[in-house]
């Protein structure tokens, strides 16, 4: 496990990348990332929801996966900096 990178998501559903989403699992799990720093509410946004499976397959998953992807692209001492300090400025902004 690293500082940075994809948070792991629920048993499968990464067994499910087709095409170049699969280079994200290439990279080490991390702690925080670009999809943690987004969805930081994530229980709270799916608890809102009419139907919760369906709003995470359709809408959070698919943003999960193309943050991680953007993420692999761009992968970088400099990066993983920015991630880990809007991660500790987080607190003071939510």
């Amino acid at each position: 496990m690293s500082l940075v990178g994809p948070r792991p998501d629920i048993p499968g559903y990464y067994d499910k990348l087709k095409g170049d989403d699969r280079l994200i699992l290439q990279l080490k799990p991390g702690i925080t990332g670009y999809a943690s720093l987004k969805f930081v509410n994530e229980e709270k946004l799916l608890a809102q929801q009419e139907d919760p499976i369906s709003y995470n397959d359709t809408v959070l998953f698919p943003q999960k996966v193309k943050l991680n992807l953007e993420y692999y692209r761009e992968v970088s001492f400099t990066t993983d900096i920015k991630i880990l300090f809007k991660t500790i400025l987080l607190p003071f902004y939510h």
